[in-house]
């Protein structure tokens, strides 16, 4: 799971070094892109971290702190990922989009994704099982996913929209 986050994040990296959205149809938005990437690649660096302390023999946190974030990464990855299938029907079925806007990267993206949520999912359950985690920190995790899952998606962009680093929709 961890050499998963490092490789995607460097995807995002090599995305800035190149100005891969300077032109085209992203470039109004390419300050706003730069701010969201840089975030992405955090949070894929502590997804790593994340990885790496629930196999440790002496993690560095509080096995409910650890356990917080297996689970909260696990929630966080399957709802976008679910979500990412529920557009992908959508657009199948002609209700949102067209159905030859799928094409075989966006199916790897979210079978990608999907890999990514199940793995985690692992992590957790074998962590809270050795710990012997309650369920309350099961819980905390999965009910924090959506907020942090909407923080990135809707009040990041939100902001850089009023911080005028992309276009008002």
């Amino acid at each position: 799971m961890a050499l998963c986050c490092i490789v995607f994040a460097i995807v995002n990296i090599v995305f800035e070094l190149t100005d891969h959205f300077a032109d085209g149809p992203y470039a109004e938005y390419v300050s706003a892109i730069a701010v969201m990437n840089w975030l992405v690649v955090g949070l894929k660096a502590m997804g790593a971290a994340v990885a790496l302390l629930s196999v440790s023999h002496r993690p560095r946190l509080p096995p409910a702190v650890l356990g917080v974030l297996l689970w909260g990464a696990f929630a966080m990855l399957g709802v976008y990922a679910v979500g990412s299938v529920v557009q992908a029907v959508g657009m199948a079925s002609g209700l949102v989009g067209t159905p030859d806007q799928i094409d075989l990267a966006g199916v790897g993206y979210v079978l990608f994704f999907l890999l990514l949520a199940a793995g985690y999912g692992v992590l957790a359950i074998s962590y809270s099982r050795r710990f012997g985690l309650r369920k309350g920190v099961a819980v905390l995790g999965v009910l924090g996913a959506p907020v942090v899952l909407g923080v990135i998606l809707l009040a990041v962009p939100m902001l850089l929209a009023a911080l005028g680093l992309m276009p008002m929709p």
